[in-house]
């Protein structure tokens, strides 16, 4: 795992306000584009860190939509960096879902104005997808395919047919890690 980078204030404000606006379909149809801005554009943190940060998210109460935003920002630039991120993210939706609210319910029988809420749905499903089949391979290429397989349906099953909640599965996984924590290889340096 690579140390973060320290983030500038103002990239770290423009990359969180960004975020914040094209985040359609609420906390997690915001996780690819956390990963794009802050992994892929900005480099300050890799995707190891990123899915720690997710797992970490995801145990914890709240609203991943600034969970995620104040870890990272705290991460990357400080407490500073966290209060900046979380304002960045939260303001502006703020500001569109006050402007939007007023204006669907003013409009809400105009086809058009329904069919932009159906239009987005397919878009965030892409985003969805693009990120489990990152994942995938992350899990798959530190695993193997098989222990990457069986973790999946057996956290399916858990969390879709048993009703689990999946911070319990998310977890235990910790605990499990902590617990028994991986050997190390043959040669390997301490």
């Amino acid at each position: 795992m690579m140390p973060p980078a320290k983030a500038p204030l103002g990239a770290l404000f423009w990359a969180f306000v960004r975020i914040g606006l094209l985040g359609f379909g609420g906390g997690p149809a915001m996780i690819p584009l956390v990963r794009q801005e802050v992994v892929k554009r900005h480099a300050w943190l890799d995707d190891e860190a990123f899915a720690d940060i997710l797992a970490i998210a995801n145990t914890l109460p709240g609203p991943i939509a600034t969970k995620m935003p104040g870890y990272i920002g705290y991460r990357v630039a400080g407490a500073s960096g966290c209060v900046i991120a979380v304002a960045a993210v939260i303001l502006p939706m703020i500001a569109v879902m006050i402007v939007l609210l007023t204006t669907l319910s003013r409009y809400r029988d105009v086809a058009w104005i329904h069919g932009m809420g159906q239009a987005v749905v397919p878009v965030v499903m892409v985003m969805m997808a693009q990120l489990t089949m990152d994942f995938w391979n992350k899990s798959r290429l530190a695993l193997g395919w098989a222990i990457s397989l069986a973790m999946a349906t057996a956290a399916g099953g858990l969390i879709y047919l048993v009703g689990v909640h999946p911070g319990w599965v998310i977890g235990a996984l910790l605990l499990t890690a902590l617990l028994y924590p991986a050997r190390r290889r043959k040669g390997a340096t301490p």
